[in-house]
């Protein structure tokens, strides 16, 4: 039962994601759309203060070495383009699907882990994963974003006869 609702609540969450990431597609991008979602996140790490979630270092490294692998499937969908003036993130028909194989595999790794695996140490590796996840993938949108802002910015500057 102490899996099943965290599972749940992934699920939706995943969804939610979904949709809030195909509506932020009709909004123009910006650095701070990019980098607050990490830092927002990172509040998480709060959780650590607990024994129950502590983890130890080889624990900490998997996790963090699997959501970094993780993030590359992200960071190859996300790209920004310019419309109107603005710069807005690509939609990618792909990202929906990498989003929930990610969350399966999620699942299954969550399911397998948890029978040798603490609770709360599985939460806190986890959160680590997810973090380790949402913080490449942030910064390399942000690179990304910067590089088009940039290209938006020189041909801007071109003057007009």
């Amino acid at each position: 039962m102490l899996t099943v609702i965290p599972t749940v609540l992934a699920v939706f969450m995943a969804i939610l994601v979904i949709f809030i990431r195909m509506k932020s597609q009709n909004k123009p991008a910006t650095a701070k759309k990019i980098i607050l979602p990490p830092i927002f996140m990172s509040t998480g790490a709060l959780m650590f203060l607990h024994p129950m979630f502590r983890v130890t270092t080889s624990e900490f490294f998997e996790a963090l070495l699997v959501g970094m692998f993780f993030s590359i499937f992200l960071i190859k969908t996300s790209k920004f383009e310019i419309r109107d003036n603005h710069i807005y993130l690509k939609r990618s028909k792909s990202f929906p699907f990498i989003l929930i194989g990610l969350l399966i595999i999620r699942i299954i790794m969550k399911t397998v882990l948890s029978a040798s695996i603490d609770i709360g140490e599985l939460s806190g590796m986890f959160w680590i994963l997810a973090f380790g996840m949402i913080v490449p993938w942030r910064i390399a949108m942000y690179l990304m974003y910067k590089k088009v802002k940039s290209q938006l910015e020189g041909s801007s500057n071109i003057p007009t006869l």
